[in-house]
């Protein structure tokens, strides 16, 4: 494999613009691969939260699986990957690959992950949470590869925007795939 694949997830929670300036930090790493895989609410959620379009997102990304093809790429262990990651990650796809029920593409791939050991990264979107939420965010928790990364905003690094706010978040979402963008200072 020449290039890292990686596999970015969209759900349907609200995040759009997270996996946008995902996949437009990871356009800036060449040795990277992005493999995209959104579920139908993702391109709902995407309408209402621009700035672009749906199918301007999918243009981001170097590969697009559409629909839900079951023979999918993504859909294999043998498919090599440098893990996935899901942004945003809603509560029903979390649920989802917490309990191995793998009814469509995105929570197949998040299961190839977990099978094979592979770094899965959950950007999980909800306020509050409830029992429920925590009891499936738990589970996954507790494997070894699997990162919970509720998108919070952070302020020691003195942002100046929201955007700054994202760079941030993407470039700690990143890191577990040994995936290095440009990071803002800690502050003076």
């Amino acid at each position: 494999m020449s290039k890292k694949r990686l596999v970015i997830g969209m759900s349907g929670a609200s995040g759009t613009p997270l996996a946008v300036r995902t996949l437009q930090a990871l356009r800036e790493v060449p040795e990277v691969e992005t493999h995209l895989v959104a579920t139908e609410s993702a391109a709902l959620t995407a309408g209402y939260e621009g700035p672009l379009s749906f199918e301007q997102i999918v243009e981001l990304a170097d590969v697009y699986y559409e629909g839900n093809p079951i023979d999918a790429a993504i859909a294999s262990g043998t498919f090599q990957t440098a893990g996935m990651l899901v942004v945003p990650c809603s509560m029903k796809s979390a649920a989802g690959i917490a309990n191995g029920f793998s009814d469509n593409l995105l929570l197949r791939a998040a299961d190839v992950c977990v099978k094979e050991k592979r770094p899965l990264v959950l950007a999980a979107r909800e306020t509050p949470l409830s029992p429920i939420h925590l009891r499936n965010l738990q589970t996954l928790a507790s494997l070894p590869q699997v990162w919970i990364m509720p998108p919070m905003m952070t302020w020691y690094m003195k942002p100046q925007s929201i955007e700054e706010m994202e760079h941030h978040l993407v470039a700690k979402m990143l890191a577990p795939f040994g995936i290095e963008v440009p990071a803002f200072h800690w502050g003076e």
